[in-house]
């Protein structure tokens, strides 16, 4: 079996994160910006492993694919993984694995970076400013300061989320299934319900894995609680909202504004460069419209040092699949 990985959905970025990495453990690599699919895969040859992103789609026919190839360890650069058929995977026997925490501190940090440029309306400052228009008219924010900020998803990001803010000096709710009690006592945090989360917070913040039971959580029965005024920041999935119904909830003026990091139908267009095409998806065309709207394109991960993390769990659990060896703990799934 041979030492080259095909890595795909790669950027510019990717490739200069792995390749230093991978070379100090006698392993190199077949970047592709493609992403894997059926189709795709029938390009690996001669590989121990494959690596995948988030938009990579490893149905039953891609591992079957990758495993008459010889593949027998996909390894993912991040932790979602509702992309990937588990249960396949398993019955071809190729393991999967995962990044799961490559950097927490990016992803609440830029959390709070899209709530205070939201409220402050730096967007739309910096955009005046640029043309010449020192005015301040509709740039009002507000005080975060005694506000609440309900955190719904209380993982190792959320509860990052919400330790930033209450150095805002923000009264923190939250809800999760699994709560973390003595992290909340020592904090000042309360759990609630979901919908009384809901109904009084200021600021809402998603920060939870994409399953059935959280797919759609935020849907037209859910916006219909929440406080009149209210910000949703959304960096965890873009499925955990649904996109009609927040569109409704925006025309309807219910909500002081929205920033997303993610969006429901966010392959194909998220990571892309379409700057010299017509946008295809009518609702995030939509979405855009609204002044009161911030979106980034899936970038709350993309810091140097969570790179550097992604890079290095990554090789080395492809370095150990090599060798036989057992992968690194907490990222086998």
């Amino acid at each position: 079996m041979g030492t080259t990985i095909d890595f795909f959905d790669t950027k510019s970025y990717d490739r200069d994160s792995f390749a230093r990495v991978l070379a100090a453990v006698g392993l190199t690599a077949r970047f592709h910006e493609f992403r894997l699919t059926s189709e795709t895969a029938t390009i690996v040859h001669d590989a121990p492993a494959v690596c995948v992103f988030v938009n990579d789609r490893l149905d039953r026919a891609c591992f079957e694919t990758l495993r008459a190839a010889g593949v027998r360890h996909v390894a993912l650069r991040c932790a979602g993984f509702n992309n990937v058929d588990l249960e396949a995977a398993r019955t071809l026997g190729i393991a999967v694995t995962r990044v799961p925490a490559y950097s927490p501190h990016a992803v609440a940090e830029h959390t709070v970076a899209l709530l205070l440029a939201l409220n402050r309306r730096i967007h739309r400052a910096y955009n005046r400013v640029r043309d010449h228009n020192f005015s301040l008219h509709g740039l009002v924010g507000l005080d975060l300061y005694g506000r609440t900020v309900g955190v719904i998803g209380t993982g190792k990001i959320g509860r990052l989320v919400a330790q930033i803010l209450l150095g805002f000096g923000m009264r923190v709710i939250a809800h999760d299934p699994y709560p973390a009690t003595e992290w909340a006592r020592a904090c000042g945090v309360a759990y609630l319900p979901l919908d009384e989360v809901l109904a009084a917070s200021d600021v809402l913040t998603l920060h939870l894995p994409l399953n059935p039971q959280s797919h759609h959580l935020l849907d037209e029965r859910a916006l219909a609680l929440v406080k009149p005024g209210a910000t949703i920041v959304n960096t965890s999935r873009g499925k955990l909202v649904d996109t009609t119904a927040l569109i409704a909830a925006l025309k309807a003026r219910r909500l002081g504004g929205v920033a997303l990091d993610v969006y429901e139908e966010e392959e194909g267009v998220f990571f892309e460069d379409l700057s010299g095409e017509p946008l295809a998806d009518d609702e995030l065309s939509r979405l855009l419209t609204f002044p009161n709207v911030i979106v980034t394109a899936h970038q709350a991960f993309l810091s140097g040092d969570a790179l550097a993390e992604i890079a290095r769990v990554t090789t080395e659990n492809l370095a150990r699949g090599r060798r036989g060896e057992s992968f690194l703990e907490g990222t086998v799934l």
